[in-house]
């Protein structure tokens, strides 16, 4: 059961996954037997702090389980949006009433099972006193900027450069403004903490395990199933 002070967590869940290619949403299909979006929800509705689920679906979902509760916990959904943040937005929008501007929301890729439970509980405990954070990764690789025909041209510094995860936390009144300010200046969004910077906030960046992958292509499920394997 959540503990008095748990988050709820919104989940946009409405795109295709269109570089795993078919025709089921990458969110659908199965990893060990259970599709990618239900590894997800079960990881997180599993942690204490998270108090419930609200995931964003496209208008013509055909796959939803219209799961209603996972370990003890609500799961809603809403219709989603063409683009990520207007799911998130969607989701947002769905917990008014439960959900004050002072608090906080979680928000959380579909596509990325292998989160870990200290991780969600070092973001909270870092996050909330900081006003806002996000799970994120330093750029430990070399990185290369590339020209138009793919030759490398430029060596990038990695220094100061991280990799943006999920889950993201912030105040659920300052995210709606947030995201509702970038839509309406024309600013494409691809991730909360864009346009929480765009409003002028500076999220604290929390690092997470490397391990908490994004499937996004047809390999990374194999990898998923190991991680999850190993994590059980």
């Amino acid at each position: 059961m959540a503990t008095a002070d748990a988050l709820w967590c919104v989940v946009p869940a409405a795109g295709r996954g269109a570089r795993v290619g078919g025709d089921v949403p990458k969110q659908y299909l199965p990893i060990a037997g259970k599709p990618l979006l239900i590894h997800t929800l079960e990881r997180l509705a599993a942690h204490p702090r998270i108090a419930g689920l609200m995931v964003a679906l496209a208008s013509d979902d055909s796959y939803w389980s219209n799961a209603r509760e996972l370990d003890g916990k609500p799961v809603l959904a809403v219709e989603g949006g063409v683009e990520r943040a207007d799911s998130v937005l969607a989701g947002l929008r769905a917990l008014s009433g439960k959900v004050d501007n002072s608090q906080f929301v979680l928000v959380h890729d579909a596509a990325r099972p292998c989160v870990r439970a200290d991780d969600i509980s070092r973001l909270i405990e870092q996050g909330i006193p900081a006003g806002g954070a996000l799970l994120a990764a330093p750029v430990r690789d070399t990185l290369k900027r590339a020209d138009i025909a793919n030759h490398a041209i430029a060596t990038e510094p990695r220094e100061a450069r991280w990799r943006a995860l999920t889950p993201q936390l912030f105040r659920y009144g300052e995210l709606v403004a947030a995201l509702e300010s970038a839509r309406a200046a024309g600013i494409i969004i691809t991730d909360e903490a864009m346009a929480m910077e765009c409003a002028g906030h500076k999220p604290l960046l929390v690092e997470g395990s490397e391990d908490n992958i994004k499937v996004t292509t047809p390999a990374d499920f194999a990898l998923a199933e190991f991680l999850l394997s190993r994590m059980q």
